[in-house]
């Protein structure tokens, strides 16, 4: 598919008619805006806006009033194509931190590599209970340098909920966990989302983060997922072109501290 159209296709399943990602979330459309809200520990924040500049700084306002009554900071994940083409400094003039951009980049999950190796002496274990989710979120640390005890939290929602829908995969050498990623499947819609590939220092380099990829691109074309995608940092993207993902557009989170 031509990566405009194939872009629209994301924006429309995604954004526009997201469901919510976890028990206690719920998202409602409220004029051009699409939100997710739910408990503290879960994400909440702004999925998609249509908005105008005659507009956009009353929606701005509107959403901060209507976390802020219910006592969450949140996100807004802003896309490189939203409109107005100034919404970013909009968000900054209404006391939203920016974070790192991201590209939006997306594979057929059927023609990505089957088969990618392990590095000697790793195995991949489903994460089915609360063990493996520890070993999520101690990978998370480590890989990224940042607490994780929300998604730790998000994990075991989910697993208790809902267990077929988060397919969480942890990566052990001797025992020990070195690699984690997730998958996000979402029954009826063309995409399956790549999240959280994190793999400890030490173990970079070695081809295990292709592997992760590989594996839970298997898994989505198993469950009737046409497509895969990532919100690819600098350090993954060269990784994820090689395997054959298309970059669509990028995405930046614009933070609101309650």
């Amino acid at each position: 598919m031509e990566p405009r159209r194939l872009r629209d296709l994301y924006d429309l399943r995604m954004r526009r008619e997201a469901r919510p990602d976890g028990p206690g979330c719920r998202v409602e459309r409220v004029g051009d805006v699409v939100r997710q809200t739910g408990p503290a520990h879960a994400w909440n924040g702004v999925l998609w806006s249509g908005l105008d500049a005659s507009a956009a700084d009353a929606a701005v306002t509107a959403q901060i009033d209507h976390y802020r009554a219910a006592g969450l900071s949140f996100e807004w994940k802003l896309y490189a194509h939203d409109t107005p083409a100034d919404l970013g400094g909009r968000l900054r003039a209404a006391g939203f931190t920016a974070g790192a951009a991201e590209t939006l980049m997306v594979a057929e999950a059927a023609a990505l590599p089957r088969e990618v190796p392990l590095p000697e002496g790793v195995e991949l274990r489903a994460v089915t209970e609360e063990t493996g989710v520890r070993q999520v979120v101690e990978v998370h640390e480590r890989a990224f340098g940042a607490d994780s005890a929300d998604l730790g939290r998000r994990l075991l929602d989910r697993l208790a909920a809902d267990p077929g829908t988060v397919p969480a995969v942890v990566a052990l050498a001797d025992g020990e966990p070195v690699g984690a990623a997730r998958l996000e499947l979402f029954p009826g819609t063309d995409f399956a989302g790549l999240w959280g590939g994190g793999i400890v220092e030490e173990w970079r380099g070695r081809g295990l983060y292709r592997a992760l990829v590989s594996h839970r691109a298997r898994v989505a074309a198993a469950h009737g997922h046409r497509y895969v995608q990532v919100d690819a940092a600098d350090t993954s993207r060269p990784i994820l072109r090689r395997l054959g993902f298309l970059p669509l557009t990028t995405t930046t989170p614009y933070t609101y501290e309650i």
